[in-house]
């Protein structure tokens, strides 16, 4: 009699899943799949935050260093002008009177002259450095035209006299040099970069 009561609960059991409506079952999903959807969410969260904080963390190391680089460009401005001055300084000692000054005079000179290489040395290790485009093409990005030379011979357009180096600070220009343009000669050859912005419209 156990038995077969057993047996019956069972049957009624099984055909009642049986009846039960297809919707029913189909909105619980089993728990296997929705720990599997939660553990790709949770995954796929990790992984984007982890991809921000690598950025922050590039994107702040740049800026640390352009501060470092940039951060002393006022400074670098103000020193640009001690050393045009030691070069003009040099510059207004005649190459005679150099090998016939007497001995106190060469010495100072030859500080002077220890001194400018000095101060350009440190100018570079400190991401500065000089340009001089003797004989290079005119670019406006780089170079102040402050006057024009007429010369047939040289191709228009091209630097044939510098009054004043430029420097850089990094990538960036901290002072234009101050030229002087050719014009009246033939024109000047393309650069490659011209090729590629031409090929490039």
């Amino acid at each position: 009699m156990t038995e077969q009561t057993a047996r019956a609960e069972d049957e009624a059991a099984a055909a009642e899943q049986t009846d039960a409506p297809a919707g029913a079952q189909a909105a619980r999903p089993a728990p296997s799949t929705a720990l599997e959807r939660e553990h790709a969410e949770m995954k796929d969260r990790l992984l984007r935050t982890l991809a921000e904080m690598e950025n922050l963390r590039k994107r702040t190391e740049r800026e640390v260093a352009d501060s470092r680089l940039y951060g002393i460009t006022s400074f670098a401005r103000d020193v640009l002008g001690v050393a045009d001055n030691m070069r003009r300084a040099l510059e207004a000692v005649a190459p005679e009177l150099r090998t016939s000054a007497q001995n106190g005079a060469k010495a100072l000179v030859d500080g002077v002259e220890l001194t400018e290489r000095e101060l350009l040395k440190a100018l570079e290790k400190n991401g500065i450095r000089q340009f001089t485009p003797q004989g290079e093409k005119f670019d406006p990005n780089l170079h102040q035209a402050m006057f024009e030379v007429p010369d047939a011979a040289v191709p228009a357009g091209s630097v044939v006299q510098v009054v004043q180096p430029g420097y850089m600070i990094g990538e960036r220009v901290l002072r234009p040099a101050l030229v002087g343009v050719s014009k009246g000669g033939p024109k000047a050859a393309p650069t490659s970069n011209d090729n590629t912005k031409t090929a490039a419209n």
